[in-house]
């Protein structure tokens, strides 16, 4: 790793604006440390392949392994429990993100060792944010950087494209199973999101456990909301409340253990959503979620519309991905695009940074600028500002946006911001390029071109909405994912998007099926 040290340092990286400083820049390492596992200090070897089978060629027998997980990140990690790593990757997004993540974190450490081989004092902001990132572990932690510098080394066993869609083959294989009724294969609706806010919002778990959620918060106090719980309670604010309800459920599944998870589960199932977790090994995870099955009774109150009777009548689905990173997404929109019939919609949701909002900002673009294509995109969204204030309460909604997907979120310096600034893009983001280019395939007899402003906005036979909501201001030293996690801050802009879709979903389907 250290080849890429210099280069690494001279990009004059946004996210890594120190990294030619002497004194430790302890954001970057926070960052950096988020994105690895909590083993990272005792690892030497990283070693990236694309399925077990690569690994196990290689003489690393990872199906043995511990597997291991990361705060900032989805990806499937294996560890020795000594000094090696193995990080599944999908795509080639993998790989421009987890290069810089590791260079920087060992530029840091490796600052770090020397002020604390020197005896030198670290300020109090430091020891504060070295503690976010160790937690109890920070004495010892600190000991074994204090101990030795960091010489990591990474090795990619293979990173085909033909690799790449062979996974997306495995993973889609196992939500195919899900999918298919009989001989029949449904009308799908498709989500690329998260894994918990549509279900939320469709199962309505939370909303009918209620009082044991609402105890459970001033019992415990989960991060400091009790307060905060009962002003939504007394506020009776419903979509307030909800938001507070649905965030509580994933505290408490978090420590509550898996016969709770499994009683979720067997409620949603109730709804017609089937949860499909890591399908082929593959940290993206999927529900398949059948509109005639669903409860109008426990659905979300920003869903409830005249008609939604009729749903018992559709034969269609929603499949709804936890969205992948960069390029994965274009590989399994891609597959999955084989695998189903009619496609009658397809709605993208994530986040991204802005140069022109605040944290928590929602943003609706019509234009997306692809790095890896090279190509400008004309779409038609078919969400504007006035379908998503109704349902948030504290955000603001940015419409007329214009997206920069980019290669990774340490590639980018503020003069490379600058000139897209400077043409209008505002929205950061991984996703929109690849989904993109995947529909461009989906219309088109040939493969997506390089280069060119491309016009899809009047040839998709389905509508196409993106929808992002603000995670970073890298132009502001305010607010920045460095120092600040979105947690229970970016549910109103979670919730309001993902309530949006879902709102748009029903209604699209209770006017097909009206006479």
């Amino acid at each position: 790793m250290r080849a890429f040290e210099e280069p690494h340092a001279f990009s004059e990286s946004s996210l890594h604006s120190g990294a030619r400083d002497v004194a430790p820049d302890v954001a970057a390492f926070a960052y950096s440390a988020a994105r690895l596992p909590d083993c990272m200090p005792q690892v030497k070897w990283l070693v990236l392949g694309q399925s077990r089978e690569q690994f196990e060629a290689a003489g690393l027998n990872v199906r043995d392994w511990a597997r291991v997980r990361t705060r900032g990140r989805r990806r499937l990690m294996r560890w020795n429990g000594s000094d090696t790593l193995c990080c599944f990757i999908t795509s080639t997004s993998d790989i421009d993100d987890l290069v810089p993540i590791v260079t920087a974190y060992q530029i840091e450490w490796n600052k770090l060792h020397r002020v604390l081989s020197q005896d030198e004092a670290l300020t109090t902001d430091c020891h504060d944010t070295l503690h976010e990132v160790f937690g109890d572990r920070m004495g010892s932690e600190l000991e074994r950087i204090k101990k030795a510098p960091l010489d990591l080394s990474m090795k990619l066993l293979s990173g085909s494209f033909v690799e790449y869609q062979r996974a997306a083959q495995k993973w889609w294989g196992e939500i195919e199973r899900a999918y298919v009724s009989g001989e029949h294969r449904r009308p799908v609706y498709f989500v690329s999101s998260n894994t918990h806010s549509m279900v939320n919002l469709l199962g309505g778990y939370a909303l009918a456990h209620k009082d044991r959620l609402l105890d459970f918060a001033r019992t415990e106090n989960p991060e400091g909301l009790a307060e905060e719980v009962a002003q939504a309670v007394a506020s009776g604010n419903q979509m307030l409340l909800a938001n507070h309800l649905y965030y509580l459920l994933r505290i408490y599944l978090k420590t509550a253990g898996k016969q709770h998870m499994a009683e979720v589960q067997a409620w949603d199932a109730q709804s017609g959503i089937t949860n499909i977790e890591a399908p082929g090994h593959i940290d993206v995870g999927a529900q398949v979620i059948e509109l005639n099955k669903l409860d109008p009774s426990r659905l979300d109150p920003r869903l409830q519309m005249p008609g939604l009777d009729r749903l018992a009548q559709s034969d269609a689905v929603i499949i709804n991905i936890d969205y992948p990173l960069g390029m994965a997404a274009y590989h399994h929109f891609s597959r999955m695009a084989q695998g189903v019939d009619v496609i009658r919609g397809v709605y993208v949701m994530g986040k991204a940074a802005t140069l022109n909002g605040r944290v928590g900002d929602v943003m609706i673009s019509g234009v997306a600028y692809d790095e890896h294509s090279s190509n400008t995109y004309l779409f038609r969204n078919c969400f504007t500002a006035g379908d998503v204030q109704p349902h948030v309460i504290g955000t603001d909604v940015l419409d007329g946006q214009k997206a920069l997907t980019v290669r990774g979120s340490f590639l980018q310096n503020r003069k490379y911001m600058s000139v897209f600034y400077q043409e209008g893009y505002s929205v950061l983001e991984m996703e929109a390029g690849p989904y993109l280019s995947a529909i461009y395939e989906m219309v088109y007899p040939k493969r997506h071109p390089k280069d060119e402003i491309v016009h899809l906005s009047t040839v998709t036979p389905f509508e196409f909405g993106l929808l992002h909501y603000a995670s970073d201001t890298p132009y502001s030293r305010r607010q920045s994912l460095l120092s600040k996690s979105l947690s229970f801050f970016g549910v109103d802009s979670t919730y309001g998007c993902a309530s949006t879709i879902a709102r748009r979903i029903l209604l699209n389907e209770v006017a097909r099926l009206t006479p």
